[in-house]
């Protein structure tokens, strides 16, 4: 399939998705993957992993006009080499996107809603969090959780984040799309604020933050 679509955010960040269809081989050809990498990959022995992988460096070439060398902090923080660019990646067995910005940090996430999320109740959410679930939607409410929590992990870019006490969701009621407010508290008690987005699309639930 490729690219599936992009967004162009009114913040100036952009986001786009490539949904998997190719092949290991098919996606080989479409992406630019150093010889290193290409090593790395035959040690992964999930092809669905390997294609998802792929599929990153296939969306990279599809909306870079140059080419880009992607790289990976200690803490596994994804950057680009060769460009001041801001990026975060996610992807699934299905899609893999990518949201960029000229010069804010941003973090995204995308799940499918095939997923049971019944674990991230006790693994990720506040007592507070879990009090404003909805039973009637709740894997798409946890989905969503999930989503944003992991979206302010990777903008935050440390390793050592607990999501159930340090990254905070004000209550909202799930839709197909809407808007969070979520609080990152350090561990020193410092507390930042971040407005984040979500969309559901194709079984489909990604969440991203700006800024």
């Amino acid at each position: 399939m490729g690219l599936y679509f992009t967004k162009e955010l009114e913040n100036g960040a952009s986001i786009s998705v490539w949904e998997i269809t190719e092949s290991e081989e098919e996606l080989l050809k479409l992406s630019s993957v150093p010889n290193d990498e290409l090593e790395e990959l035959k040690l992964i022995k999930s092809i669905s992993r390997r294609r998802e992988k792929l599929a990153v460096r296939a969306l990279l070439c599809t909306i870079f006009d140059d080419k880009v060398y992607l790289g990976h902090h200690d803490n596994g923080r994804p950057y680009l080499q060769n460009s001041l660019t801001e990026i975060s990646i996610s992807h699934t067995g299905k899609y893999a996107c990518i949201i960029t910005h000229p010069h804010e940090s941003v973090g995204i996430d995308i799940e499918s809603l095939e997923r049971n999320f019944s674990a991230v109740k006790k693994r990720a959410l506040s007592p507070e969090e879990i009090d404003n679930l909805s039973e009637k939607e709740i894997n798409l409410h946890l989905a969503i959780f999930w989503c944003a929590k992991e979206a302010v992990y990777k903008r935050m870019s440390r390793s050592d984040i607990d999501f159930a006490k340090q990254i905070y969701i004000k209550r909202f009621n799930p839709k197909d799309k809407g808007e969070l407010t979520a609080i990152f508290r350090d561990k020193e008690g410092a507390e930042q604020e971040f407005e984040l987005c979500y969309d559901t699309f194709d079984n489909h639930v990604m969440a991203w933050v700006v800024g």
